[in-house]
């Protein structure tokens, strides 16, 4: 059977309205925001409203119903304008309350995921180390049973949502054990902003993403029940595991929106601009740019829709997951600098969204598995081990 990736009727109205408001709300907002390095608490509760944070959970919870797909779809319209509000949702539904939805509890799932599909509260998910990065299985926050409660310490780096006026909570990688090897037991915990010895710090200056929220956290002598252990003990390792190989769906949906705004942004001032006499898109030179980078942004497309497609239809997705990131950051910068060079000068400009788009790109290609972390992954799907 032939791959078919257009959308239902479903969920091509959930594009449409997406873009919708990405244009006529996102739009007119974002600069100044992004100039002033402010978090978009309107545009997020919007969304909210929009059920946008409940897209891939079921009703029961407060969420939409829908799939993972429908995220996908969401993001890639979001980052068509922006990517700091499309980026506080990935994060928010990916990394926020996905760990909570496949791994938690009931009473977890009760307590948590209705707010955080609401929008009212944002979830984060502590992974990141200031001397981990990648090696994530390197982690060094310890997480110590005393009585009825953890008690942590250790800090993270490059939080996103972790410190907004929203922020609810952030499931926390620690240490809880050793195996008989010596190697370390991690598992996941919830920590409820506000808790005594968590401590967030004032928000990174970034290159770009700076309407979106990302701090440096710290634990010292950090206490929380027991019962705020996401899943078994010493499972952690995996579970984040699986919340990447899904959150690099989510990333190259984001990536995709990013590359095609680049093309949207460059047709239509390739249209406006004259020079010599002509519309600077009347020059062949300019037509193969915009063409190059279609078919880029096309092909990033096929690619997170198709792992998107297998994640929802069960079927194994690691390497579909990793392909489509590793190619869809790829061709964000490309698409990105690309559309810098055709607006020339203005394209330096910050007035212009693709300045922003430039300075938002670079991300793409580590957050959430640098590049080279994907290259890896797909040899070893390829059967190569190193």
């Amino acid at each position: 059977m032939a791959l078919d990736h257009r959308l239902t009727p479903e969920h091509e109205e959930l594009r449409r309205t997406v873009e919708a408001f990405a244009h006529d709300v996102v739009a007119p907002k974002i600069g100044d925001l992004y100039e002033r390095h402010e978090f978009p608490y309107e545009i997020v509760r919007e969304m909210g409203r929009m059920g946008l944070f409940g897209l891939p959970f079921p009703e029961e919870y407060g969420g939409m119903g829908g799939d993972y797909l429908a995220l996908g779809i969401a993001l890639e319209e979001l980052a068509r304008v922006d990517s700091s509000v499309a980026i506080t949702l990935e994060a928010g539904v990916s990394l926020g309350a996905m760990p909570i939805h496949l791994f938690g509890t009931e009473e977890q799932k009760r307590e948590w995921l209705p707010r955080m599909c609401s929008g009212e509260i944002l979830g984060a998910f502590g992974l990141t180390e200031p001397d981990g990065g990648s090696d994530a299985g390197g982690t060094r926050t310890t997480a110590v049973r005393d009585g009825d409660e953890w008690v942590i310490n250790g800090s993270k780096c490059f939080i996103t949502n972790s410190g907004t006026d929203i922020t609810g909570l952030v499931t926390v990688t620690a240490v809880t054990g050793r195996k008989p090897d010596g190697r370390p037991e991690i598992s996941s915990i919830i920590v409820p902003s506000g808790t005594p010895g968590f401590t967030v710090a004032a928000p990174y200056s970034k290159v770009g993403w700076n309407s979106s929220d990302t701090r440096e956290l710290s634990f010292a002598d950090v206490r929380v029940p027991l019962t705020n252990l996401v899943g078994a003990e010493g499972r952690g390792y995996a579970q984040f595991l699986r919340i990447l190989d899904e959150g690099r769906i989510a990333i190259s949906a984001l990536a995709t929106g990013l590359a095609q705004g680049c093309v949207d942004e460059s047709v239509k001032y390739a249209k406006e601009r004259h020079a010599f006499g002509r519309a600077i898109g009347d020059n062949q030179a300019i037509q193969f740019k915009l063409a190059d980078m279609e078919m880029r942004a096309h092909m990033a497309r096929l690619g997170w829709r198709d792992a998107a497609s297998r994640l929802v239809h069960g079927e194994p997705f690691k390497k579909e997951a990793a392909l489509a990131k590793l190619y869809s950051s790829t061709v964000a910068v490309d698409n990105a600098r690309e559309a810098t060079q055709i607006h020339g000068g203005y394209g330096f400009m910050n007035e212009y969204p693709v300045a922003r788009m430039w300075r938002d790109s670079k991300i793409l290609e580590i957050g959430e598995g640098t590049s080279e972390v994907q290259r890896m992954l797909i040899a070893r799907e390829l059967g190569f081990s190193g």
